[in-house]
């Protein structure tokens, strides 16, 4: 490398990001030539047509005279308030507009939560797969990313027991993500309870990624993990991005429950850093109250007739029709994280799949590598698109398989 050759940090060597990555680019390449892309690699509601709630808006609308200066850097108080009600709503106690945090989205807050949090070297256990955010923000704040296993034949469920032998003196945190993405796994109350007791046992700061907490289907049970962590800090964290549609927006916010003695410090570190970046998106903040505290219009989509329901079963019914594909029924989110039968594609390789995929057929899949998985058999979809679009997609998935099962 030449002298005048500037060079990347260091911190960023083990950060990966492949959801907006090399693949993502040569996509945007291939449509700047005229190839029409669909791209099923994020979960971004506004690209597939779904709009915000109206009433969101005009709440935005009606409040930006309130808007234009810096806020409190928690957020505005109507704002954390319904968060408040929410999970106090939910069975979750002790929660005060004090203890809750409005971030430019989940992502920004995963970053401040662990950057307050994290020394030289401290581990934390994130589930593997996982939303590469997580294991990305680890690592950019000088800790380790310790992956427990979500096998595919345990149907992406964690063994508590292989969860507590991973555990060491450097130990300082447990991220849980459910609904999963990207899998769609919804934890069942039983494992989020052994996992609450492995964590207050080491306590160990409960960071539980909330994001699609509506988004369920085929009668799934959703349960805050703030309702069973009791002697330990538990952080919360949802937002507007995906039940709410509103990615845009970039509004998230972490709420804190559990055991408060001892965190004083952690949280004061929190607020220094959220002063540090003044304030969160200050309009977007008028919509929370509204939407935490009006109709749930996402019922209607995950619902049998409702798009995201309708969506998911033509991505079961293709996957059942395919003698190439297996999946484990989402039961949340907006993903499907689908497997390849290696008994009739041994050589099946994710990332040449995706990229093959793109450049043949013109279709844009996350592989499942993305996900900080150790096998090469897994990519994800969004489920995002109408079933039509869908089944487009899933036949051309199935005709470049059947080229490859030619070529053995």
């Amino acid at each position: 490398m030449s002298q005048d050759t500037i060079r990347p940090s260091e911190g960023l060597k083990n950060v990966r990001y492949e959801i907006r990555g090399t693949l993502a680019r040569r996509a945007h390449e291939l449509q700047r030539q005229g190839y029409e892309i669909i791209s099923l690699n994020i979960g971004n509601p506004g690209l597939f047509g779904f709009r915000t709630p109206e009433t969101m808006r005009l709440a935005m609308i009606e409040n930006l005279p309130d808007a234009e200066g810096y806020c409190h850097q928690k957020g505005i108080f109507p704002a954390r308030e319904a968060v408040v009600m929410q999970q106090q709503s939910r069975g979750v106690t002790g929660v005060t507009a004090e203890d809750v945090f409005i971030g430019n989205g989940v992502s920004e807050l995963i970053d401040l939560t662990l950057r307050a949090l994290l020394n030289e070297g401290d581990e934390v256990l994130v589930p593997s797969p996982d939303y590469p955010l997580w294991t990305a923000a680890v690592n950019l704040n000088r800790g380790r990313a310790v992956h427990y296993p979500c096998r595919p034949e345990n149907g992406f469920l964690p063994d508590p027991e292989e969860v507590r032998s991973l555990i060491t003196p450097r130990t300082r945190a447990l991220v849980v993500i459910n609904p999963n993405n990207p899998t769609g796994t919804v934890l069942p109350r039983s494992v989020l309870e052994q996992l609450a007791r492995i964590a207050e046992e080491n306590q160990l700061v409960v960071f539980s990624d909330e994001i699609y907490d509506q988004m369920l289907y085929d009668g799934a049970e959703f349960v805050p993990m703030a309702t069973l962590v009791r002697d330990t800090l538990c952080a919360t964290m949802s937002g507007l991005s995906k039940v709410y549609r509103a990615c845009g927006y970039r509004v998230g916010w972490v709420s804190f429950a559990g055991k408060m003695s001892g965190a004083a410090d952690y949280l004061s570190a929190l607020e220094l850093l959220s002063s540090l970046r003044l304030c969160s998106n200050v309009p977007a903040q008028w919509a929370v109250q509204t939407a935490l505290g009006g109709y749930q219009s996402v019922r209607e989509l995950i619902t049998p007739g409702g798009r995201l329901y309708e969506s998911r079963a033509a991505i079961l019914n293709a996957v059942a029709s395919s003698e190439f594909l297996r999946l484990v029924p989402p039961q949340g989110a907006m993903y499907a994280f689908i497997g390849v039968d290696t008994k009739k594609l041994p050589d099946f390789d994710d990332r040449r799949f995706a990229l093959d995929l793109l450049e043949q057929k013109h279709v844009l899949v996350a592989p499942g590598v993305s996900f900080n998985v150790p096998y090469r058999t897994h990519f994800r979809v969004t489920t995002l698109p109408d079933a039509p679009t869908l089944a487009t997609v899933f036949g051309r998935i199935d005709e470049l398989l059947q080229q490859y099962a030619l070529r053995r």
